[in-house]
């Protein structure tokens, strides 16, 4: 990309769902186990009732969090809890198809990082991001190839202080689970998990474990995103009211790319459900901005969604007879439309299209009493230094207010307009300087949680969904975040 909201071309497109890892049989094992998963409900407790709650199955976490309030703590909270400080920190990488053989190459350009360890059944991919390693002056990695489950030998690892999942979706919580039993802190890519009793497991694994568990959400690292944060928290938009984000990209020629996604699984979650997939881009930087679960929270979400017709529309023009996809039926909605409510009565709203013709937007907006911003093209109106109803000059405010981090990498290397390697850069700063994670498994569970729920509001009609509470009240408690002040160390 460009910049940091520049339409993506398609080998750059602005999302870590392109994290495919695997190919051939790995990627084939991978599709049957997803389908077993769909076959058994989904293994998804709130999706298998028609009731405007979202239930689970008695005995699984998810079961108690409703209204009642949320399961049991089983361990001590992660909120605020540093890393141990480490001169030098040791990552060992779990995919590396699309997403993860690129990320590579920013966790090399990290002073004080070492790739120690790299997994994916395709022994090419593997071989080719280990002499990324080895050109990079670092020893030769360890390397695990061994099918699907060879993962688990690399979070074994003694030299391991983290493990990154740059995988298809169906392996994240597996993976995360495995790191923390194991003494790792793991980052994830988004979405961190799509059952709502894993997110409250992947809660409680990182409290009982005290490792860290991270959802790698980089458009919180945006330069917009981290400018309007920044504002936010001065004041520019006064009282805050409503905000928005999306995933509204086409990726109808990416998904029947018989080589892209693999699988093809991304695809194939299109035959599954029928809500928001893919939130987390749009839904963590509004977070951020309204400081959830660092002094407001969100409650309850309400989903609609449209027919889902432009899969079949675009495999009918473009998908010769035959094909495997001619198999396949779409129920996921083409666009789904969330309203989040907070405790302090703000509304967020969540857009998610990847099946229509469309321009890329992550909408990213930010409504108060003092004004408004919009992106996509970014402009902006706040009182007192906008009149007559005309937007602004959103590049006015570079100066007072870019976070530290901006400044400092004003020209960041990788794609997504830098923001990839920003998010890095950072997490592993924490590291290094034992600080505190910039965001925690609360928020993991939180801006992953309406992929289950939105799905469950749609069957329901658009009947509200209540979002857990995955801080167990310490949402209350006002805290640091992205907006983050620069290290003296």
């Amino acid at each position: 990309m460009h910049d940091e909201h520049a339409i993506p071309n398609p080998d750059e497109s602005a999302t870590p769902e392109d994290s495919a890892d695997s190919t051939d049989g790995a990627s084939r094992r991978a599709v049957l186990r997803t389908a077993g998963l769909a076959g058994a409900g989904l293994g998804l407790g709130a999706f298998t009732g028609g009731t405007a709650h979202a239930q689970a199955p008695q005995g699984t976490p998810a079961a108690a969090a409703t209204a009642a309030g949320a399961p049991a703590r089983k361990g001590e909270t992660m909120v605020g809890v540093p890393f141990d400080r480490r001169s030098t920190v040791r990552v060992g990488i779990v995919g590396l198809g699309n997403r993860g053989g690129s990320m590579i190459d920013l966790f090399l350009a990290i002073p004080g990082v070492k790739v120690v360890a790299l997994c994916d059944p395709v022994k090419d991919k593997t071989a080719a991001a280990a002499k990324k390693v080895t050109d990079a002056g670092q020893p030769a990695p360890a390397t695990y190839t061994k099918g699907d489950h060879d993962f688990e030998n690399l979070c074994k690892r003694g030299d391991v202080d983290f493990v990154y999942v740059a995988t298809p979706w169906d392996w994240h919580f597996d993976m995360a689970k495995t790191a923390m039993l194991n003494g790792k802190h793991v980052g994830v890519e988004c979405p961190i998990s799509l059952q709502l009793d894993q997110l409250w497991e992947l809660v409680d694994l990182s409290e009982q474990t005290r490792r860290h568990c991270m959802q790698l959400e980089n458009c919180c690292y945006g330069k917009n995103e981290m400018r309007v944060l920044r504002m936010a928290h001065a004041g520019k938009f006064g009282d805050l009211l409503h905000g928005a984000g999306a995933y509204n990209h086409d990726l109808r020629g990416l998904m029947f790319d018989p080589d892209y996604y693999e699988g093809p699984w991304r695809r194939l979650w299109h035959t599954r459900l029928r809500g928001d997939l893919y939130p987390n881009h749009g839904f963590g930087p509004v977070s951020n901005y309204m400081d959830i679960n660092r002094g407001d929270r969100v409650t309850h979400i309400s989903s609609f969604g449209t027919p889902a017709l432009g899969l079949a529309e675009y495999r009918k023009a473009h998908m010769p007879a035959g094909d495997p996809s001619w198999k396949e039926t779409y129920i996921e909605s083409d666009r789904t439309i969330s309203l989040v409510q907070t405790a302090k009565g703000r509304v967020i709203r969540l857009e998610h299209d990847v099946s229509t013709p469309h321009p890329y937007s992550r909408i990213n907006s930010l409504g108060g009493t003092k004004g408004v911003f919009e992106d996509y093209p970014e402009r902006i109106y706040i009182e007192p230094d906008h009149t007559n109803d005309e937007w602004g000059d959103f590049g006015k405010y570079a100066a007072d207010f870019d976070h530290w981090l901006w400044k400092e990498h004003s020209n960041p290397p990788g794609g997504h307009g830098g923001m990839d390697y920003i998010m890095i850069f950072r997490l592993m700063q924490t590291m290094q300087l034992g600080l505190v994670p910039d965001f925690d498994v609360y928020d993991a569970a939180t801006w992953t949680s309406p992929v289950p729920l939105s799905h469950l509001s749609i069957k329901a009609k658009g009947a509200p969904q209540e979002i857990p509470d995955f801080t167990r009240g310490l949402w209350k408690k006002a805290r640091p975040g992205v907006d983050s002040q620069k290290p003296k160390a």
